[in-house]
């Protein structure tokens, strides 16, 4: 795209103030510009973040266009041009339905319940030789990714795939104003985005307005209640009803029902379009599984890994990067990129964006794998190798290039990027634990939306965040503005502090052997007692340092560790007339807040606590102290005691005490069947031989056992693990490295996936802890730290 900034004052009917420019390139995320000269910058007000408080960092950056729906002192930014306008997310989606209405290839829109990005990606991965698509990138669905796919288009594409996806009554509107779609693929109907609808029909309903415009609709006609809506609402346009039995699906890589639904709209795109069907069932075989999100590992030699192969194009790769940048902390970063195909771009001029968008990320070192890459390593000025396949880089592999590096991978699929992240990887054990970083940042957000304004969020990130990773998950929360991270123990935060967390942590279990490294990482200490006071104290004044910040610990009722009520008058005295600490927050712990039957117990510590936090403030009343008693259940169910901030902990993680329907899971354990047999009965399973078989039984071996936390009270049936969506209990008793499952009755094969705790309900971490008789807790922080953790992002 490009246009004036002038025009864009005129399409979306605001007002320009300052300097007119060439625009490129729309942005709403100020990590994003890589062509900042030639970037709008949107700015946007959400609930937790506004867009407009990055304006000067990105005008220091080259941003010279901003369209904002706030008033901005202009005059700061003399050589800048501002769009203002009533409503910045309606002026984008202006200028995006603008673009799309001067487009003249073909627009096909995809929605539905499930399966959008695969069918999305597999049309893309079937496109004919020479044929110039466009997709949005990853889930780019929501009423703002929507509109920047849709800006994204060059306008010479012979087709335009965008996903489109709601979560609420009103949102499909907009969408389909913006995308107007010439061809409509619906995937399917189910559960997911359910709850701001009164029942699946209204769901439909709604997802069916995307369609008002277009000509033609493929959908799953496996589905009675889909089809048959869509006979009422669009009988007079082309319809093409698709099952899995519509075409010879027997090169599908996937024997899913799911994959061959998603596969058979791919396929009967082309159709409705009058392709030749034969060039694109050639290509079957070849599908590739899509990897919905980035994934964070952790690699050789100290190494972060992000690995996004297999989605390989110049709009993916700047969001890709974005994304190392975030994980990289201090540590270089190096790319690994494959030759980008299909782009539509002249060589020359593709490779020129990315070596712009190198410079403008700063990354360090470039290794480009391809024979056409190779042609272009001239337009790259960072350190750099090149490769012309994927063997001849691994043959060329040292591990010792590859130390304390950030590292992301991004190849196209052909070029077999898998052997790669193999090789760098630290962890190569079958089973892993998948966090899911966006569902955090949901139940981040559920929280804060519970909070009074003004109100701050210490984020609990001990014991390794329960389980799931200390750095990945406070680099997250960094970013999301949280106010304070606290960590169980010193080296927990000497750890963030080395990873390139910058923002304020607090050490909760903090002891006077400890102190002086303490000061050095520049980590504040929970003060708990006289004796600790004391001694920090003298740690302080040995570094010559003053007014170092301290978190006072009071005791209202858990009696485990703080001050009481007789200790306060002392406490007064000791930090009263001293100029070596400074009182930066006080705060107590409930005992109870999670359960009805101790309701009057937390609130009595609630108001002692209000008694004891309020002597101290009145005895230093210009210190600006910060109160904070909320752990996750108390917010949930003591609104009263937020006071300046509370401290969220496993709801961060998606356990709650009150709502657990509003929260998303983080913490997915998987691993794979490596052998099948098959049993007679007599026959035994396991050590003591417990598991007895009565009847002809197949069993699986999957490679998870109590060393990797899988506590041993769960076998002999207690617990039950997915394979292929139907539960298979434990049979026999669980091993060290190893158990085995019941899989009689179920498809499945060596290889298959297997889920021993996740979303589905009876699955879930909160199930396991009820048939242990435990708390979710305790087996989010058993699972063994040989257990890979693998990071997903959007």
């Amino acid at each position: 795209m490009t246009y004036r900034l002038e025009e864009i004052a005129s399409i979306t009917g605001s007002t320009l103030t300052g300097r007119d420019c060439r625009i490129e390139r729309v942005i709403t995320d100020s990590r994003n510009p890589y062509d900042p000269a030639a970037t709008l910058f949107v700015a946007i007000r959400g609930n937790n973040h506004d867009g407009h408080a990055f304006i000067r960092s990105l005008y220091a950056g080259g941003v010279r266009a901003f369209l904002t729906d706030t008033d901005i002192d202009t005059a700061a930014y003399p050589e800048a041009g501002f769009v203002r306008c009533p409503d910045s997310v309606a002026a984008l989606q202006r200028l995006a339905t603008y673009h799309r209405n001067r487009f003249r290839g073909t627009v096909v829109a995809i929605t539905g319940s499930n399966g959008k990005t695969v069918t999305k990606e597999w049309i893309a991965q079937l496109c004919p030789p020479g044929v110039k698509l466009f997709r949005s990138p990853r889930s780019y669905n929501s009423q703002i990714g929507v509109a920047l796919s849709l800006l994204m288009l060059d306008g010479d594409e012979r087709l335009a795939i965008i996903e489109a996806g709601i979560s609420e009554p009103g949102e499909m509107e907009r969408l389909e104003r913006m995308i107007r779609p010439d061809v409509g693929i619906f995937t399917n109907l189910g559960d997911a985005h359910q709850e701001h609808f009164t029942d699946l029909g209204q769901k439909l309903n709604e997802k069916l307005i995307l369609f008002r415009q277009a000509q033609t609709i493929i959908y799953n006609a496996s589905d009675p209640t889909v089809a048959q809506r869509i006979c009422e609402l669009y009988g007079d346009r082309q319809l093409a009803g698709v099952t899995p039995q519509s075409y010879d699906l027997s090169t599908l890589p996937f024997s899913d029902s799911a994959s061959r639904e998603n596969a058979a709209e791919a396929i009967a795109l082309y159709d409705v379009l009058g392709f030749d069907r034969q060039p694109v069932l050639v290509s079957l075989p070849t599908l590739q599984s899509v990897a919905m999100r980035m994934e964070l590992k952790e690699g050789i030699c100290g190494c972060k890994l992000v690995n996004d192969s297999y989605n390989s194009d110049i709009n993916s790769l700047a969001l890709s990067l974005d994304y190392l940048v975030s994980v990289a902390g201090g540590q270089p970063k190096i790319l690994i990129l494959s030759d980008i195909r299909q782009s539509g771009l002249p060589a020359e001029k593709l490779y020129e964006q990315v070596a712009a968008l190198l410079r403008t990320k700063r990354i360090d070192t470039l290794i480009g794998i391809g024979e056409e890459i190779v042609q272009h390593a001239a337009s790259f000025g960072c350190d750099k190798a090149f490769y012309r396949n994927t063997d001849e880089f691994l043959r060329s592999y040292n591990r010792t290039q590859f130390v304390n590096k950030s590292i992301l991978l991004k190849g196209s699929r052909a070029f077999g990027f898998e052997k790669i992240s193999h090789a760098l990887e630290q962890r190569t054990h079958t089973t892993v634990l998948e966090v899911n970083l966006d569902n955090m940042i949901h139940n981040l957000n559920y929280f804060r939306s519970l909070l009074d304004p003004g109100v701050r969020i210490m984020i609990m990130d001990k014991a390794s965040g329960y389980g799931t990773g200390t750095y990945e998950v406070a680099s997250m929360l960094q970013h999301q503005g949280v106010s304070f991270l606290a960590v169980a123990f010193a080296d927990e935060g000497v750890t963030l502090r080395e990873a390139g967390i910058t923002m304020p942590v607090v050490v909760l279990n903090a002891d006077s052997d400890s102190f002086e490294i303490m000061i050095d990482y520049g980590l504040e200490p929970e003060i708990y007692s006289f004796s600790s006071l004391e001694a920090f104290s003298q740690a302080v004044r040995r570094h010559g340092e003053t007014r170092y910040p301290i978190h006072l610990k009071l005791d209202t009722g858990m009696h485990r560790l703080g001050f009481t009520e007789s200790d306060i008058d002392g406490v007064v005295a000791a930090l009263r007339d001293q100029r070596t600490l400074y009182i930066r927050s006080v705060f107590t712990h409930l005992a109870g807040s999670d359960e009805e039957r101790h309701n009057d117990f937390t609130r009595g510590q609630i108001a002692r606590y209000t008694a004891m936090s309020d002597r101290l403030l009145e005895a230093f009343p210009g210190e600006h102290i910060i109160r904070h008693v909320c752990n996750t259940a108390g917010i949930e169910r003591f609104p009263e005691a937020q006071f300046d901030m509370v401290r969220l902990g496993v709801g961060l993680y998606g356990i709650s005490f009150a709502h657990q329907e509003q929260l998303l899971p983080v913490s997915t354990l998987r691993s794979r069947i490596v052998q099948i047999k098959e049993l007679q009965p007599g026959e035994t399973v396991g050590y003591g031989r417990w598991g007895i078989i009565d009847r002809p039984t197949r069993t699986a071996t999957v490679p998870i056992g109590y060393a990797d936390g899988l506590d041993r009270h769960l076998s002999r049936g207690a617990w039950s693990m997915l394979v292929n969506g139907r539960p298979a209990p434990i049979i026999g008793n669980i091993c060290m490295d190893t158990c085995m499952l019941d899989i009689t009755g179920i498809d499945a094969r060596e290889g298959d996936p297997v889920t021993i705790f996740g979303a589905e309900p009876g699955n879930t971490v909160s199930d396991m802890a009820a048939v242990l008789k435990t708390i979710p807790y305790e087996i989010m922080t058993s699972i063994s730290t040989r257990v890979k953790r693998v990071y997903t992002k959007e």
